[in-house]
């Protein structure tokens, strides 16, 4: 009937509407983390310059992150599973992020000091159909501890709800999550490594 079409059409206008405020608050996410590492007190983010990690929020009790299929330096398919009996510290990043590209060497240098068969840096390039851009980024700031993972697709990652980029997430040797930070931070940082040596078992 008329009246049953009048309310499927409302019905798709709202879910539109609803899909809009969600893209809105998205963007308005990215904003938020852009804003911080833009601020005048950039330093401060993640509480690097004070000694202490004080944006990383502890997930309590620890859930597994949601599944999502990205790929391994060789090209292939993987997901978090294949880091089971590691601790890892997954990083959510984009050359088109710049608070990511500035955080990368300190990625790489708790990497360095750090990495063992008990631990790694993952961090994930979610630059869509740039594996080549992602990869020159890693060879032009002399990137050499992590190993390269992309997500092609630069969606799969979203299953994880990042707020905004870069977003890093601590992960037990079971796969569960111990906690995040949105925004950058200095990972080899006295603080950084004391947390995450704190996690690896």
């Amino acid at each position: 009937s008329m009246t049953t079409n009048q309310q499927q059409s409302g019905w798709k206008l709202s879910t539109a509407g609803a899909l809009w405020i969600a893209a809105l608050a998205a963007l308005i996410g990215f904003g938020a983390v852009y804003l911080i590492a833009r601020g005048p007190d950039n330093a401060t983010v993640g509480g690097a310059a004070d000694g202490k990690l004080a944006a990383f929020v502890t997930k309590d009790p620890r859930e597994p992150l949601p599944a999502f299929t990205f790929q391994d330096p060789d090209g292939k398919p993987i997901t978090l599973d294949a880091f089971k009996g590691k601790t890892i510290l997954v990083n959510l990043w984009a050359t088109w992020c710049g608070p990511c590209k500035l955080e990368m060497p300190s990625l790489d240098r708790l990497q360095a000091a750090l990495g063992s068969d008990k631990f790694e840096v993952v961090a994930i390039s979610l630059d869509k159909d740039g594996k080549e851009k992602a990869k020159k980024f890693f060879t032009d700031t002399k990137i050499s501890h992590l190993n390269f993972y992309i997500d092609p697709t630069g969606r799969e990652a979203f299953n994880l709800k990042p707020v905004g980029l870069p977003t890093t997430y601590l992960v037990d040797a079971q796969g569960l999550e111990i906690g995040r930070l949105a925004g950058p931070a200095e990972w080899d940082s006295e603080a950084a490594k004391a947390l995450i040596s704190k996690a690896i078992k």
